[in-house]
């Protein structure tokens, strides 16, 4: 983590970028937002006999949330392509599941932080509402399973 002349700051988080291993171009690393890098505990719980105060609650395994991404619709996405052949054709032979990289940035464009997540798939895409009485952009939600992620 870099350090200031008074000491630790904490990072911005509106500059990263997100990366398809494998799939896309520049344009489909810019996002609007990324949500979703959660790990947590699913439990399992224990009743003690003769103890009735609490019940004990035991680790079982790692539980990741899904990844959601959003950004302004793009009209020619090789990332899109990849999404719509694993939603609409069911081909998980030639659109595999791939490694998608999230780098937190410095303001000289340096990786301070970076979530490797591993074997995501799209589960979800959806595209804002098209509205004649507003100025505004369409933009497109993508969410993701995945196995894990590594944090480096």
């Amino acid at each position: 983590m870099a350090t200031a002349p008074g000491g630790y700051y904490p990072p911005v988080g509106f500059h990263f970028k997100v990366e398809f291993v494998g799939i896309g171009n520049d344009n489909d690393i810019r996002f609007q937002s990324v949500s979703g890098l959660t790990v947590e505990y699913d439990t399992e719980s224990f009743k003690e006999g003769g103890e009735n105060r609490f019940e004990h609650k035991l680790p079982v395994r790692s539980k990741y949330s899904d990844l959601s991404l959003k950004r302004g619709m793009l009209t020619d996405s090789k990332l899109i392509k990849w999404v719509l052949g694993i939603l609409h054709d069911r081909d998980f032979i030639n659109n595999k599941p791939v490694m998608i990289n999230v780098q937190l940035l410095n303001e000289k464009h340096e990786a301070i932080k970076h979530w490797e997540i591993i074997d995501a798939w799209p589960k979800k895409w959806s595209v804002s509402d098209l509205n004649a009485q507003e100025n505004g952009i369409v933009v497109e939600t993508l969410d993701l399973a995945y196995k894990y992620f590594n944090v480096k």
